[in-house]
């Protein structure tokens, strides 16, 4: 069993993965195997609307870390997606990030659960937690919970680290994960199947 862990702050080991890394020891503590990935400071576009990779299935004829992660997410059984809150919302790496690996790749994550995690100096957390639930909540992802928003305060890793509550947070958050994992494959064990999908209805106002 595996989580993929998604670091969208332009700082590789900064805030946002020192958050990460102390959930990813939870996890693996409770034996489930963790990767983290840097979206690195590279120029990441969003998505264009061109529908190319719902005609193929596959990612964006962009070759980039989306198209990494896409082909990577179909192995893994969970997912965390991290981001510095820039102007109390998700960093615009991972927002483009997101709005491509979700396009092309969304239905390899479904059923699975995905937890975001925030980090910010001060103010701004739950609107940026707020805004990256809701790619879990409209691909039948269950979203796992803390004791506390998945949220850690401070200017630098050093400062990260002397948030107990958050880091706290964020251990609990790992323990979580991996209790929902191990739950999701005991019942496929015993036959309980991720439910069916009625064909899609899709209901436009202007017709």
């Amino acid at each position: 069993m595996k989580v993929l862990l998604v670091n969208g702050s332009p700082h590789k080991e900064g805030c946002t993965y020192t958050a990460l890394k102390e959930a990813a020891g939870a996890l693996e503590k409770n034996g489930i195997e963790t990767e983290i990935m840097w979206l690195g400071v590279d120029a990441l576009a969003g998505c264009i609307g061109c529908g190319a990779c719902a005609k193929t299935g596959k990612g964006c004829f962009r070759k980039d870390v989306v198209n990494e992660f896409v082909e990577k997410a179909g192995e893994a059984d969970g997912y965390i997606f991290g981001t510095p809150v820039h102007y109390a919302a998700a960093s615009g790496a991972l927002t483009s990030f997101m709005d491509r690996a979700f396009y092309s790749g969304g239905s390899k994550m479904t059923g699975k659960p995905a937890a975001a995690v925030v980090s910010c100096r001060r103010g701004g957390a739950s609107a940026a937690f707020d805004q990256i639930n809701k790619y879990f909540t409209i691909n039948c992802m269950p979203i796992v919970s803390s004791q506390y928003w998945n949220q850690v305060h401070g200017s630098n890793a050093e400062e990260v680290v002397k948030d107990e509550e958050g880091m706290q947070t964020m251990r609990t958050l790992g323990n979580n994960m991996a209790w929902l994992i191990k739950c999701i494959e005991a019942g496929k064990e015993k036959g309980i199947a991720f439910p069916e999908r009625e064909p899609v209805v899709r209901t436009n106002y202007i017709r």
